[in-house]
């Protein structure tokens, strides 16, 4: 295991760290989450101090500031810094969103981030994705069709029904829909959760799409679709501004209206 050794302007403070900017001007505290399976040693919270004047504006700044400057050990992940790829995706002070889109000025207070909520934790702020990735291959996220492909042209759609699309494929799958959805903490394990309903549903409203039945069987399950209470997290915490919630409802419409 690497070794690291405090700043001297760090101290051990109760169960976690604390570093303080000395002489700083704009000092806002950044309490962040800290776990590392290998050590052996339960997870903590370490307290950082980061002079705003000499940071850039966004909570992701302040972390990769803290990674290069104070601690390397931090670990999270991050990619684009432009809210396209979702790797940065936390829970920052109480609420889900993107550390690379999310203003330090608009939280207020000490800072505190911690990994999306209930997921496994590998360390640090990275969660564990496995089950999240492997329910979105389950609802197979492609095009499917069994008709012969078009000579010489691609499958064609009328800007109507392109239209159908917004608001579906914009999903960057960041997860923060999913973990903020009391369902899912509960029955993560059967539930499909917001992203993936929503990534679901964008195959269901595709006119090219021609496996719309077999799609909705695989969906009509007590848990797998039903599990939605409609409790609206998941629209109020997209970075997107999108609503799985929204999308969901059309799935069970769509089941509805095929029975009867």
């Amino acid at each position: 295991m690497a070794t690291f050794t405090l700043p001297k302007n760090s101290k051990i403070t109760g169960k976690g760290r604390h570093h303080t900017a000395d002489g700083a001007g704009r000092v806002r505290k950044f309490k962040i989450y800290r776990f590392d399976p290998d050590s052996g040693e339960n997870p903590r919270y370490d307290t950082f101090e980061i002079d705003l004047d000499d940071c850039g504006p966004m909570v992701l700044d302040a972390l990769i500031k803290i990674k290069n400057e104070i601690d390397p050990t931090l670990t999270f992940r991050r990619s684009c810094r432009e809210g396209i790829c979702g790797s940065c995706a936390m829970n920052m002070d109480g609420k889900n969103g993107l550390a690379c889109t999310t203003a330090i000025e608009d939280l207020k207070g000490e800072v505190r981030i911690t990994p999306l909520p209930a997921m496994d934790v590998i360390k640090d702020l990275v969660p564990d994705f496995s089950h999240f990735y492997a329910q979105y291959a389950s609802i197979r996220p492609w095009l499917q069709t069994v008709s012969p492909t078009p000579s010489g042209k691609e499958r064609l759609q009328t800007p109507e029904q392109r239209e159908k699309l917004d608001g579906l494929y914009e999903c960057i799958l960041c997860a923060c829909c999913s973990t903020a959805c009391p369902s899912y903490w509960w029955n993560s394990d059967k539930f499909l959760g917001p992203a993936i309903l929503l990534q679901a549903y964008r195959w269901l409203a595709d006119s090219r799409d021609e496996m719309t039945g077999e799609r909705l069987d695989a969906l009509e399950d007590p848990f797998r679709l039903y599990r939605c209470h409609t409790i609206m997290n998941c629209a109020n915490v997209c970075p997107k501004g999108l609503s799985p919630a929204k999308a969901i409802a059309e799935i069970k419409k769509m089941e509805a209206e095929r029975h009867i």
